[in-house]
Order: C-alpha cells, then sequence, then structure tokens
C-alpha cells in the first residue's frame, strides 16, 4: 500500500511539474509567433509520447520477457539435471522393471547420436501408445522405499524452486514422487500385500514410471542440443537400455 501511495504521489508530482514548466513557458515566450512554435513542439511531444510507448511495450518489452523466459528455461534445465542426476536416472532403471510390457516399446526408447527431433517425436507417440501393466512384485519395493526416503528433503527442496513454474509436467512428476514415497512408508510391511492394495501401488509406480520416462527423453533431447558430452554419457547409461555400458567402445 505504502508502495504504491509513493508511485501516484511521483506520477503526480512529475505531471505538476510538467503543468508549471508549460505555463512558465507560456509566460514567458509571450508573442504570438513563439506560442504557436511551442503549440506545435508541445503536439510533437505528445505524438512521440505514444511512439515511444509503443516501442517500449511492443519491442523492449518483448525482448525482456524473451529473455528472461530463456534464463528461466536455462534454471529450469538445471534443476532437471540435478534430479536425473541424484535420483531420476536410477529411479527409471528400477521402476521399468515392473514393466511386463516395456519390450514392446524398448527400442524406441533408447535415443542414439543420430536422433533428430522427429525421433523424439515418434518415441513419444509409442510411449503414449504403451499402456504399461506393473508387476510390483518384479520391483524391490524395500530397496525403493529406502531410496526415496533417502531423496525425500532433495524432491521437496526441488518443489519450492521457482523455475518449476514453468513447467507444470515435471511438478508433477514430483508430486507423483513424492506421494509414491509416502505410500511406501505408511507400510509396515511390503510383502504378501494384499492383491487391492497391490494393485493400488501398481498404479502409483505406473504413474512416476510414465511421467518419468516421458521427462527422460526431453531431458535427453535437452542434452543432445546443448550439452553432447553430457547425452553421450546418459546414452551409454541409460536404464532402459539393457546393452548399455558406461566404457566407450566405438
Amino acid at each position: 500500500m505504502n508502495s504504491r501511495r509513493a508511485e501516484i504521489a511521483l506520477i503526480s508530482g512529475m505531471l505538476a511539474a510538467g503543468v508549471v514548466l508549460y505555463a512558465l513557458r507560456w509566460a514567458v515566450f509571450s508573442q504570438p509567433s513563439l506560442r504557436n512554435e511551442m503549440w506545435r513542439f508541445l503536439l510533437g511531444d505528445v505524438a512521440f509520447l505514444f511512439l515511444q510507448v509503443a516501442i517500449v511495450t511492443l519491442v523492449i518489452d518483448r525482448l525482456l520477457r524473451n529473455r528472461e523466459r530463456r534464463a528461466m528455461r536455462r534454471k529450469l534445465n538445471m534443476v532437471i539435471g540435478a534430479f536425473f542426476s541424484e535420483l531420476g536416472t536410477s529411479l527409471l532403471g528400477r521402476l521399468a522393471v515392473g514393466d511386463v510390457g516395456l519390450n514392446d516399446v524398448r527400442e524406441q526408447l533408447v535415443p542414439a547420436a543420430s536422433w533428430t527431433a522427429a525421433d523424439y517425436r515418434a518415441a513419444k507417440a509409442a510411449l503414449r501408445a504403451h499402456h504399461p501393466q506393473i508387476d510390483v512384485t518384479a520391483c524391490d519395493l524395500y530397496e525403493l522405499r529406502h531410496i526415496l526416503e533417502d531423496e525425500k528433503r532433495f524432491v521437496l527442496g526441488l518443489l519450492g524452486n521457482q523455475a518449476l513454474l514453468e513447467h507444470e509436467e515435471f511438478s508433477e512428476l514430483l508430486w507423483a514422487v513424492t506421494h509414491l514415497a509416502e505410500e511406501l512408508a505408511v507400510r509396515h510391511s511390503l510383502e504378501d500385500i494384499p492383491t487391492p492394495d497391490r494393485i493400488h501401488i501398481a498404479g502409483d509406480v505406473k504413474r512416476v514410471n510414465v511421467l518419468l520416462v516421458h521427462e527422460w527423453l526431453d531431458y535427453l533431447r535437452h542434452l543432445q542440443v546443448q550439452y553432447p558430452y553430457l547425452f553421450s554419457l546418459a546414452v551409454r547409461t541409460n536404464p532402459l537400455d539393457p546393452n548399455a555400458r558406461a566404457e566407450v567402445v566405438s
């Protein structure tokens, strides 16, 4: 409220000063010819004011917004990179083993250096057509619970990052991961799970898995364009590729 009043007072003061100066100029230059000249300059100044507003609004302001958006996008990619380095890549591998139909689309989810934007779009289309059937008994739920508990503070810290305002899908992934962690944490035993509860946990795992693979593909595309050396390592350690190996063999 105080800043608003200060802004109004500043604008009012500037307008008053302008009126006083123009009145003073009118009094000093009392000759009709000088006053006509003053009117001519005044109209010119007013006309240029509209052009100035248009230039600032349409050009400079847009350039600044685009620059700010690019900076925010860079920060977001750094956040996503930190997530996959700390948790996302290993989590993707641990959840993928529970997808009994993954082999049907596995080849489309293993990017290579030769991939183009069209290849990534095709991979996303194949992923959308794929309906994972999760077998939670194939996942090590105890180890998964332990990992998610250890990384809980890290994930919650990412959720507080302002850069995530630009990426709703990634925020949804983090919330899905957090929810899965909470579901596993509140269960005393993860053995001999009743069928209804097993179906419920499978649904939570499926949600995380689908969102995670989508973000993984976007992340790899970003690395391929911006950081080829990071992309090379990510491809060689792709948890969805059963033939992946960290060593460079060719």
